[in-house]
């Protein structure tokens, strides 16, 4: 059995706004095992971003994180100092940004930033941070690497520059890695690269690795399990197999609706699509928080209490009134209509 490295049950985001309490993540629990990839998929707005945040420790100051369980190889992060957590961060636990343009600081060479963490948490020499850093960037894939060192960001295209921050995250061969969105605002081919290499990195470190993305295609390739998120909870979760075979959650069925499968959707065929928006998560929730864009919604779903329950397969979860069996139904209903 794989060893859990982070344990997270009952995870709560509250962030004081004028209008009231902004209320992005509620009540997540998932782990992540070493050498396992956890894929946290919704679209924008779901929390996504904020939950990895929270994990971190790098939440704005008004932020309120709450949690039953929060700890990373039996640390309780909720416990630690700035300091300690600052010690952790980027050391045993390392996050690839959102923005590969932005995440370097351009005042800095590649070679200064780098360096700087083999410096601030294993106390190297600066001859040891650099035989690091050149050794990573060519793990990465890019070439000539000691003549990037001098570089600034800005002399290094945006695929270059992810893979930058692939290689600073690895620095102090972290147990586990936080990628948000790590493929944003490159093109297919390099997404697909990086993706690639995320892989590669992830089995020759034994690394636990949370992948933060609303593109299911790159779910698929790469995910050993996925939980969906909707509104700042945890919709349905599963093992990337069940997910995808057996969806059960009306939104997990609505978003697979979206994409086309090879081979098997036709050319000009139209894509399936949810209508209506992310509810507002400003003061107290009550029911089901996608009710109001479920075509198979009754009003109650409005007002019950819904927790996760057990679908047909082991480790397979879901948040709905409906059983597993009903939901299977409507699925089948629809693809035969």
């Amino acid at each position: 059995m794989m060893e859990a490295i982070l344990e997270v049950d009952g995870l709560t985001v509250d962030i004081p706004v004028a209008a009231g309490v902004l209320h992005p993540v509620r009540d997540l629990s998932f782990s992540v095992q070493r050498g396992e990839t956890l894929c946290i998929v919704g679209e924008s707005g779901c929390g996504k971003s904020l939950t990895s945040l929270a994990i971190m420790g790098l939440l704005p100051k008004k932020a309120r994180r709450i949690a039953r369980t929060l700890s990373f190889e039996g640390t309780a992060l909720l416990d630690l100092s700035e300091r300690r957590m600052g010690d952790l961060r980027g050391n045993s636990m390392a996050m690839i940004f959102q923005e590969p343009m932005t995440s370097l600081n351009p005042s800095y060479t590649i070679g200064n930033q780098l360096e700087e963490m083999l410096k601030r948490h294993r106390k190297a020499s600066t001859r040891e941070a650099r035989d690091r850093a050149i050794f990573l960037l060519e793990k990465v894939g890019i070439t000539s690497a000691a003549s990037r060192l001098t570089q600034y960001p800005h002399q290094l295209s945006g695929g270059l520059r992810q893979r930058v921050m692939i290689a600073m995250t690895l620095m102090c061969d972290p147990d586990l890695l936080i990628a948000d969105e790590p493929t944003t605002a490159l093109d297919v081919t390099i997404q697909a690269q990086i993706l690639l290499l995320l892989a590669e990195l992830q089995r020759e470190f034994n690394m636990g690795l949370i992948l933060i993305t609303h593109d299911l295609g790159i779910v698929a390739r790469v995910a050993d399990r996925v939980a969906v998120m909707y509104a700042g909870q945890i919709v349905e979760s599963g093992s990337v197999k069940q997910i995808f075979e057996n969806p059960t959650h009306p939104y997990t069925q609505g978003l697979l609706e979206c994409i086309p499968i090879p081979g098997k959707t036709p050319p000009g065929a139209h894509l399936g699509s949810i209508p209506g928006i992310v509810p507002a998560l400003i003061g107290d929730q009550t029911g089901c928080s996608f009710a109001d864009r479920c075509k198979y919604a009754d009003p109650e779903c409005a007002e019950l209490r819904v927790d996760l329950r057990a679908a047909h397969d082991a480790g397979h979860v879901y948040r709905c009134v409906l059983t597993a069996d009903q939901c299977a139904q409507n699925r089948h209903g629809e693809s035969a209509a």
